[in-house]
């Protein structure tokens, strides 16, 4: 479904990817971990385009993505991404920010689009909140509706970078049920995430990144008892203990 070779990246002298080879299977449920800094938001923007490369070579779902705004738009059809602000337009209700990229790209009527959109909505457990706007929910709900608005333009890969960051704890909790539902209906899924736990119980692979590289890979049962790399568990030592 992806495919990553020799990609490098840089911003301006700032060498942010080195090296990355990596392939990812149709309903692969991966989760991205590693210190701030490390290039686990960047790698996972290129997916979809809003990051592009200098070296090396990306497909997505049999497209490469070369830079040229025709194929990131074909890319970006089948890539939903939620974010860790987010990104609800304000003026809008939550079921107007669910139809409208269903309308405008997919070409749904409203009634079509807002069928979707209320599926997705009770599939986040939101259905009640349509009519509200983004300020009269809390930061968990905003999220669900994040991801139900993806999920509207029937992606078949979803990314998320860091979902959970920044919510308040109590919110984390329903944000990753949301996620652990979709990954049990065999969603392609990458994320970006510092919760440990979600990685345990839902990744099919951990990949573990520092200074730019992926330093190792592993289901998540090798990479918490057996890490390789010093880095890796100092990593988590810190992080479990935290």
């Amino acid at each position: 479904m992806i495919q990553f070779s020799q990609v490098e990246k840089w911003y301006g002298d700032f060498k942010v990817l080195t090296d990355i080879n990596l392939s990812v299977r149709t309903g692969e449920r991966i989760v991205i971990c590693g210190p701030s800094g490390s290039g686990k938001s960047t790698l996972i923007r290129c997916i979809n385009g809003l990051e592009s490369i200098q070296r090396g070579r990306i497909d997505v779902n049999g497209i490469e993505l070369s830079g040229s705004a025709h194929q990131v738009g074909q890319v970006r059809q089948h890539v939903g991404m939620v974010f860790q602000q987010f990104n609800l337009f304000p003026h809008l209700t939550i079921l107007q920010n669910c139809t409208l990229s269903p309308m405008r790209s997919l070409k749904l009527s409203q009634a079509e689009a807002e069928a979707t959109a209320m599926d997705y909505l009770r599939r986040v457990r939101i259905p009640d909140q349509a009519n509200k706007y983004p300020s009269q929910l809390s930061g968990g709900q905003q999220q669900r509706v994040a991801i139900a608005r993806a999920l509207c333009m029937k992606p078949q890969i979803m990314l998320f970078d860091e979902p959970t960051s920044a919510l308040d704890p109590e919110m984390v909790k329903e944000v990753l049920d949301t996620m652990i539902s979709l990954a049990e209906d065999g969603m392609t899924m990458l994320c970006v995430t510092h919760e440990m736990g979600f990685a345990r119980s839902v990744a099919d692979r951990v990949i573990f990144m520092a200074q730019g590289e992926i330093l190792e890979q592993a289901p998540p049962e090798e990479f918490f008892k057996n890490p390789k790399h010093e880095i890796t568990r100092n990593f988590l030592g810190q992080i479990l203990n935290h």
